[in-house]
């Protein structure tokens, strides 16, 4: 991919340059010529002979240079056929503006497009997009009017209209850009092709995205992941609009219906190291504070505020987004007192009072940009009479400066208030209209921080499982069209892969499930009991309709399974019974939760972990992971369940073995990736032991894809 000719060309033909004002093709070359980009540039147009002083071509042909980047606006048919010609000039790069393809359900001419592309190694920004700037070079290869500031921000969009929006806030709140793109249809270049080139743009500091629809989570979490980490991490913040759709096909399992909705980009977005803006307010947020900020550790916030219920109210934003309050030095308290008033609160937060002009506070910022015990500083003002606007401003800035710490500022009003924020904003200070707001994106900073200096972790992978015999199942599986597993074949499945199991087995008759019973107390003792579950595969969940009997004895077990059979039968009565499967009762001292396997269309497959049993629909505290994972994701899967506490031990109960806990969910990952024809699983539940006494499967269940090959 020759990102060099997209965005740094020396030359560019626009094919497709209009005589004809307010036009895409007259926009794009009258925002080249006047714009400041110095390179050649060279209209294309039949109908033309100067364009804005440019001599204008008939054809590419006739261009008499050597082009590096192709701008097309022409009717999406002859899109193609445009492409050629620019390649054979020269071109290794092109933007196609001209729409009228995938999303006007001509997907064949975007094909057609994209193999032009790829076979003469075209680097393809488009169809169907707004274009891309360059503030570096004061390349505007765009319909944008707007030329942004140069900066260390890059922005993508998925949505040419929204980027008109964002360069008009960007200017108002003095963000730069490094690179400025609309992908549009993304025929060839993707997220993940600019993500990969960013990580190697040195002017790019912070990738901002706007997305309606991602592809391939395994490969972006691993792109997110390499530029999250290290001295030089760029965070990568992403908007993303709209839902998953849910599949057509009945949800058989816990976890698919629990992977509706957003879920599969949250999973994506928390597992990458992604922070997700929900507003385009808090992308400008989270934007500002990584770009005008250096990336320091920051748990530690102390508030300046001239009003008290400001500050009550950003102390509660602060605690609320994962951050304390710094405890002030006593030598930073005594040089307060030496001249704020009587009055003032010299502890954090600090209340200089309404009456405090820009001095006031300019001298409170210089003490505490000393504060050894704080990492950050959030500044309010609110405009009162004696208010020195302009003067505060100089003083936040000054700090912001020399403070060798992040400075946020929140001045609380609109007009009376803008001459100061114009200031902090061009002298490269974080601003925000509401201090939450601010708080929220030190919270944000904070965690980034804490993520980038993580170390590496490997993915979880074992050596002593039987793939083979999982391969023969399913293959046997194939042969008789057969794509559901119930519980004792599932069971099998987990087994070869080494899921630690309570001893059982599957009884067609009464008579049967006795001898199973008394093999099971020769070798387990006499005091073991039985659970007893009716196997079908047509009975998704046994307990539904009676399906399952407990702490039954090696006595009770002939008689018990026939009255198992005959009350399945009664409430199910369409249901085709195969038996019983006869387990030894689980220990009474473990944690229920639930494993799952579940496929997000277009993303990936996901691995689920959750608090199990049979409420898990209702609680639906879960936390999914894509495979492969590597054992930081799986802990962090476990550890973000707002039931995570259970695991330490609560009410004299000892820790649960989460050892194990993680391994399981690597185990279940290295399956699936192995077996991609699982479409659904559940292991529900799994019985999590206190610590370094392992897990035990108490249920399975295993669906295959229909198209299993």
């Amino acid at each position: 991919m020759s990102y060099e000719a997209l965005f740094y060309p020396k030359s560019i033909a626009i094919i497709g340059a209009s005589r004809n004002i307010k036009t895409v093709g007259n926009d794009v070359i009258k925002n080249l010529v006047t714009q400041g980009y110095t390179g050649n540039l060279f209209p294309v147009n039949p109908k033309a002979d100067i364009l804005y002083g440019k001599k204008v071509y008939p054809t590419v042909q006739e261009i008499p240079e050597r082009i590096d980047l192709a701008i097309i606006a022409i009717p999406a048919q002859f899109v193609p056929d445009a492409l050629v010609q620019a390649n054979e000039k020269g071109a290794t790069a092109a933007i196609v503006i001209s729409a009228g393809f995938k999303e006007a359900g001509n997907a064949d001419l975007e094909n057609q497009v994209a193999q032009v592309c790829q076979e003469r190694n075209i680097t393809l920004i488009g169809p169907n997009c707004l274009g891309i700037i360059n503030p570096e070079i004061k390349m505007n290869a765009s319909f944008a009017g707007v030329m942004p500031i140069e900066g260390s921000v890059a922005f993508v969009s998925q949505s040419g209209a929204l980027c008109t929006a964002v360069l008009d806030y960007a200017l108002d709140l003095h963000v730069g850009f490094s690179k400025f793109i609309s992908t549009g249809n993304k025929a060839v270049i993707d997220e993940l092709a600019l993500l990969k080139y960013f990580a190697q743009d040195e002017k790019t500091k912070v990738i901002a995205l706007y997305v309606e629809q991602l592809e391939n989570a395994p490969e972006l979490i691993s792109a997110v992941k390499e530029l999250s980490l290290g001295e030089h991490a760029k965070p990568v913040v992403i908007l993303k609009s709209g839902t998953t759709q849910e599949g057509s096909s009945a949800i058989a399992s816990h976890t698919g219906s629990l992977a509706g909705g957003d879920t599969a980009y949250e999973a994506l977005f928390a597992q990458a190291g992604v922070i997700r803006a929900h507003t385009i307010g808090e992308l400008f947020d989270y934007v500002q504070v990584f770009s005008k900020n250096k990336l320091v550790p920051v748990e530690n916030i102390t508030i300046v505020t001239n009003a008290g219920g400001p500050g009550v109210l950003t102390t509660d934003a602060v605690i609320n987004s994962g951050l304390h309050l710094a405890k002030l030095e006593e030598s930073t308290i005594h040089k307060l007192q030496e001249f704020l008033p009587k009055a003032a609160n010299t502890h954090n937060p600090i209340d200089v009072l309404g009456d405090a002009v820009g001095e006031t506070y300019q001298k409170t910022l210089d003490i505490l940009v000393q504060d050894a015990n704080t990492d950050a500083i959030l500044v309010l003002l609110t405009p009162q009479s004696m208010t020195e606007i302009r003067k505060t401003a100089h003083a936040v800035v000054h700090s912001h400066y020399y403070g060798n710490k992040p400075v946020l500022a929140s001045f609380m009003g609109q007009e009376t208030v803008h001459p100061g924020m114009k200031i902090m904003q061009e002298a490269g200070v974080t601003t925000t209209t509401f201090p939450e707001a601010a708080a929220k994106a030190l919270g944000v900073f904070s965690k980034f921080q804490k993520y980038s200096v993580r170390e590496k972790s490997e993915v979880l992978k074992f050596d002593d499982v039987d793939k083979q015999k999982v391969a023969d199942i399913f293959a046997q599986a194939k042969q008789n069209g057969k794509t559901s597993f119930p519980e004792a074949e599932a069971l099998e499945i987990l087994q070869a892969y080494k899921f630690p199991m309570l001893k059982s087995k599957q009884a067609k008759s009464a008579a049967e499930a006795e001898t199973i019973a008394k093999n099971i107390v020769a070798e387990l003792g006499s005091e073991t009991t039985f659970a007893m579950k009716i196997v079908s595969q047509d009975i998704l969940h046994k307990s539904d309709v009676g399906g399952v009997m407990l702490n039954v004895t090696a006595k009770e077990i002939k008689e018990k399974s026939q009255e198992l059979m005959a009350r399945v039968a009664r409430n199910a009565p369409n249901a085709k019974l195969d038996g019983v499967l006869v387990m030894q009762m689980a220990p009474k001292n473990g944690v229920e939760v639930i494993l799952g396997v579940s496929k997000a269309p277009g993303l990936g497959t996901m691995v689920m972990v959750g608090l199990g049993g049979i409420y898990v629909e209702v609680l639906k505290d879960v936390s999914f992971g894509y495979v492969p994972i590597t054992k930081n994701d799986a802990n962090r899967m476990v550890t973000s369940l707002k039931s995570a506490k259970i695991f330490e031990g609560v009410r004299g109960a000892k820790p649960s073995d989460i050892d194990m806990l993680v391994e399981s969910i690597g185990r279940l990952a290295q399956l699936v990736l192995d077996f991609p024809e699982i479409s659904e699983l559940d292991i529900n539940p799994l019985l999590v032991l206190p610590k370094e006494e392992g897990v035990r499967v108490l249920d399975a269940r295993v669906l295959l894809e229909s198209h299993v090959s």
